[in-house]
């Protein structure tokens, strides 16, 4: 992201160039930047999860598709950013992207290949299926599950994609563990109805 912004002279630039500069990281790009939103441990209003999966399926199920990089709409793809303020954001994150960074080095980097892309795009689409469902605070394991995987594809960090298989796993058992638990009638603290 930061390549296109330092080249692009233009005033605008449109979302598809963002997209067409981001090539063959577009993937993890997009999941954490539409995992970001769920992993907050908060109440939310009803409806947010299930507004913030949207972007989650559609992008794992391009993955599990075995696409080469993100497919967009073409109205969104036309839509332009003001450069000035696509500076300003690049380099508010650039310290906060760099101390995770450093934690982030290539490992086992055969998981991060194409075959192992359409296996992240499963996991995420079943992460996406219990954000999903409007259950509060059981989003945000399978939303950090998202966005931990995102950024092990980001650095080929097969360990963090590893982990975040993981993480995203102990997420969705905890969305059935209460879903059975409302489905038996036990007691459940009102946010639960």
């Amino acid at each position: 992201m930061q390549l296109i912004v330092v080249k692009n002279h233009n005033e605008l630039i449109s979302v598809g160039e963002i997209k067409n500069s981001l090539h063959e990281r577009g993937f993890g790009v997009l999941l954490a930047i539409a995992a970001l939103p769920l992993c907050l441990p908060i109440p939310v209003p009803p409806g947010y999860s299930t507004f913030f999966s949207i972007p989650l399926f559609i992008f794992s199920v391009q993955m599990m598709w075995g696409m080469s990089s993100p497919w967009i709409p073409q109205w969104l793809a036309v839509k332009q950013i003001k450069k000035v303020n696509l500076d300003r954001m690049v380099q508010k994150a650039t310290p906060w992207l760099r101390k995770i960074e450093s934690y982030l080095h290539p490992r086992l980097t055969y998981i991060s290949t194409r075959a192992w892309e359409r296996i992240i795009g499963i996991f995420a689409f079943i992460f996406s299926l219990s954000i999903a469902l409007p259950i509060p605070l059981t989003n945000f394991p399978p939303g950090w599950g998202i966005l931990i995987m995102s950024l092990g594809l980001l650095s080929k960090d097969g360990l963090t994609i590893i982990a975040g298989m993981i993480v995203g796993t102990v997420g969705v058992g905890i969305t059935l563990v209460v879903l059975a638990l409302l489905w038996m009638g036990v007691s459940m603290p009102d946010f639960y109805g």
